[in-house]
Parts: C-alpha cells; sequence; structure tokens
C-alpha cells in the first residue's frame, strides 16, 4: 500500500454550496503533509464509482467524513445516504480486512455537535467535531485531529487559516490571468485546484 501511511480519504459532499469547506480540508491536510485523495481525482468511465471508492479507502491510513448533509433540507428531498455509506465501508475496512487496515484512523465531522444522532445513533458515544459551515473551524479541526493522531504539534491552525485565504486570494488573480471569468471560479475542477495548491504550498510553505 504504498503512500498508506500519508493517504486521506475524504468523504464529503461536492456540491457548489460545500465547495470552500471542501477546499479547506484539502488545503490543511496537504498544508500538514498528507495526501487527500477524493473520487473527483478519477474521471475513468471503465472503473464502477464504487470500486474506486473501495480502493481509495483501502489504501488510505486515514478518513475525513462529514455527514453535515445527510439530511433533507427541503420538500420532497431524499436523505444524502453515500456519506454515511462510505464511512462505512471504512469502518468495515478497519473491523474486518486486517492488516495495516487496522490501524486506520476516521475523523466524523457534522454541522451541529449532536444532529448525527437523529439519523446515525449507532455512532452515540463517538467523537464527532463540529464545524457550524466555517471553513475556520474546519481547519482548526482538521488540523488539531492530525495533531493529536499522528504529528504531536504541528503550526497553528489561525497561521493555516491566514494561508488559505492567502492561497485563495492568489488563485483567483492567476485564473483572470489565465483568461477565466469570475464567474468560472467555482466550476474550475478541485483535481486543477488541487495542483494550483501543490505549486502554492512548494512556494510558500
Amino acid at each position: 500500500m504504498e503512500g498508506f501511511d500519508k493517504n486521506v480519504f475524504i468523504n464529503c459532499p461536492f456540491d457548489v454550496d460545500y465547495r470552500q469547506l471542501l477546499l479547506a480540508i484539502i488545503f490543511t491536510t496537504k498544508y500538514l503533509g498528507f495526501n487527500p485523495r477524493l473520487t473527483l481525482q478519477s474521471s475513468d468511465s471503465s472503473t464502477t464509482r464504487l470500486a474506486n471508492i473501495v480502493e481509495l479507502i483501502e489504501t488510505s491510513k486515514f478518513g475525513i467524513h462529514d455527514l453535515s448533509r445527510i439530511l433533507a433540507t427541503e420538500e420532497g428531498e431524499h436523505a444524502r445516504m453515500n456519506m454515511p455509506f462510505e464511512l462505512g465501508i471504512d469502518y468495515g475496512c478497519k473491523q474486518f480486512k486486517g492488516g495495516r487496515c487496522s490501524e486506520k484512523k476516521s475523523l466524523v465531522l457534522e454541522k451541529e455537535r449532536y444532529r448525527y444522532q437523529a439519523s446515525l445513533s449507532d455512532f452515540s458515544g463517538s467523537d464527532i467535531k463540529s464545524h457550524n459551515d466555517e471553513p475556520m473551524n474546519v481547519v482548526r479541526v482538521i488540523r488539531d485531529w492530525f495533531v493529536t493522531e499522528k504529528l504531536g504539534t504541528g503550526i497553528g491552525a489561525t497561521k493555516i487559516w491566514y494561508d488559505f485565504n492567502e492561497f485563495t486570494a492568489d488563485l483567483e488573480e492567476k485564473l483572470l490571468g489565465e483568461g477565466h471569468s469570475r464567474e468560472d471560479f467555482e466550476h474550475v475542477p478541485v483535481p486543477e485546484v488541487m495542483v494550483y495548491m501543490d505549486s502554492w504550498l512548494e512556494e510558500h510553505v
């Protein structure tokens, strides 16, 4: 499992409303020296989405799972079950796969601390972290989790947050210079943004 100890499976929504939270998760993960892995990084039509998810989970020691969008919010809207389903695969991989997978660690996020209990009561008693839909809170929670579970010490959350905002501003300027309009910003593919992140982090951190 090449890279297993640094790989981080990120299980969260990919819609426009969640985009800044997603970018904050990816940026913090990269900033601290880990390798974020998302299903968005592959668009190979010859591989099923579920097979891709299983491969990413099996080869990642860490998993970040955000359950904040699983509940339906409008009449006629269905509950979004992908996130708890993928959390279940990750949990099952740790319990039953054996070998290095028994070392897997998961961080479960929610908007509010106890809200998940209404739909996923089996996780009652687990250490769920809340972010209240604030990217800064996401940065702090993820930074503290990696420090606790792996690093021991690390750069402060406020520093990472300021650098994330600087990166975002620099990215906007770069995209405009490359012919994008402001309306394009929310639609630039996340894997492309990750390439910009790598370049920025290499230069600034």
